[in-house]
């Protein structure tokens, strides 16, 4: 088949064949087909969109591009979570720790941020020390001994997915629900989980900027899942504001700590709870969801999760006297407290004018490859619903230095609103969808 035959039937709208896809994907992992080729073929998906079965065989053909690992020997009740991206979403250092904890084994492949939204790897690397690129042998073997492992895709793992994704991100092809559904799906599918949770972000600092969006997305990638025999679950999360208080990566690290001791933002506990609840419940590990929340809590409360976590930290090089004594996480030189304008009810918290501020400061990248400064980000004091006084503190900027702190500072007030009348909190999620 040839390469410019197949763009052309799905730039003309035509269905493609499950035989078409996968000669497309072997011939771009082999090099056959050129980037540009490729390029014209994603712009084509964007204009033209996919259908539910050529979302699935396009899932399944970067499955087939690499190996797979089978985690059935060692952990046959193996769940993994995926979250679209957003602002301040620290929830997999938390969650993930938690539901090993419960004693459901949790093997996690991450990625890192560009742009406003910031990624795991990023926020973990915090931890001196660390390692998150492990191989697949180390990989198992820690999932066998710990029960649990975060780090980064292995170069194996679904490569047409990675080389896809370089090229999608630099043409203007990534807001693809099809597309976006395979690239998240297949890395689930190769990495062996039997369970996947899917927090699917909605608002305005996310892919989707409406529930009506998200649920579409979300219903793509359960119907993937349940194609390939995976149990899924979606839930439609808000990410209006950022989740939690802290946006930053060692600032992020500090609250998952505080959260895994016991404590930790409301909104984000209450978040990180029922995320993993949702896993407990897919792998069978409870029989409702109160039961499974309440397994959650338990550990949340008694150290087991924060256990759990020291325990990754060191099987994977970490220095573990971070999990106790926060305060060696890197620290901004410059700190700086911002108050409210004036008394009333916050009406916005702009989740994605916080996220570019935190960018602007050193904590993301705006090009894949750039340096990040774990240090630097934004501590939010104030959400939606909240009321404040004239003066009352309402975000707190850290920076390397004053000048980038004042800067950061005024392109933050713009990201709140205030009103005199009472304003109802954001809710935290809004549907949940099952495979």
């Amino acid at each position: 088949m040839r390469a410019v035959d197949i763009i052309a039937r799905k730039r003309d709208g035509f269905e493609l064949s499950k035989e078409e896809i996968d000669s497309f994907v072997q011939g771009f992992v082999r090099g056959e087909i050129p980037d540009y080729q490729v390029s014209a073929w994603a712009m084509a998906v964007v204009l033209r969109g996919m259908t539910a079965r050529e979302t699935y065989d396009l899932t399944m053909a970067m499955v087939a591009s690499g190996e797979t690992l089978d985690l059935s020997a060692i952990a046959p009740r193996a769940v993994d979570k995926h979250s679209t991206g957003g602002v301040g979403d620290k929830t997999t250092l938390v969650v993930e720790p938690a539901v090993a904890a419960c004693g459901v084994p949790v093997a996690k492949m991450s990625g890192r941020g560009l742009g406003y939204s910031g990624g795991t790897l990023d926020k973990l690397e915090s931890i001196p020390g660390i390692r998150v690129a492990l191989s697949s042998d180390e990989f198992l073997r820690q999932l066998q001994t710990v029960g649990l492992v975060l780090c980064s895709q292995t170069a194996n793992l679904a490569p047409a997915d990675g080389k896809l994704y370089a090229l999608r991100d630099v043409t203007a092809t990534v807001p693809s629900p099809a597309l976006i559904a395979a690239s998240v799906m297949s890395k689930k599918i190769a990495g062996g989980a039997r369970g996947i949770v899917l927090d699917v972000k909605v608002g305005s600092g996310a892919f989707m900027g409406t529930v009506a969006e998200a649920a579409a997305l979300a219903r793509r990638m359960v119907d993937i899942g349940r194609r390939a025999g995976r149990r899924v679950v979606a839930l439609l999360s808000d990410m209006n504001q950022p989740l939690g208080r802290a946006v930053g990566n060692a600032l992020e690290v500090r609250e998952a700590l505080d959260t895994l001791r016991g404590g930790g933002p409301p909104d984000f506990r209450r978040h990180c709870v029922t995320v993993g609840a949702h896993m407990l419940l897919l792998a069978g590990a409870a029989r409702d969801l109160r039961g499974a929340a309440r397994q959650v809590e338990a550990v949340l409360g008694d150290g087991r999760a924060l256990a759990k976590f020291r325990a990754l930290v060191e099987a994977q090089g970490g220095e573990a006297r971070v999990v106790d004594e926060p305060e060696r996480l890197p620290r901004a030189a410059w700190i700086e407290t911002v108050g409210a304008p004036k008394r009333g009810y916050v009406s916005r918290c702009d989740a994605r004018r916080i996220g570019e501020a935190s960018v602007r400061l050193g904590a993301g990248r705006e090009r894949k490859g750039d340096p990040i400064d774990h240090s630097v980000g934004v501590v939010v004091h104030a959400k939606v619903g909240d009321r404040v006084e004239a003066g009352e503190p309402l975000f707190t900027v850290h920076a390397r230095e004053r000048a980038a702190a004042v800067e950061a500072g005024e392109w933050l007030r713009e990201a709140f609103g205030f009103s005199s009348r009472r304003v109802r909190p954001l809710p935290l999620f809004y549907r949940t969808l099952r495979s």
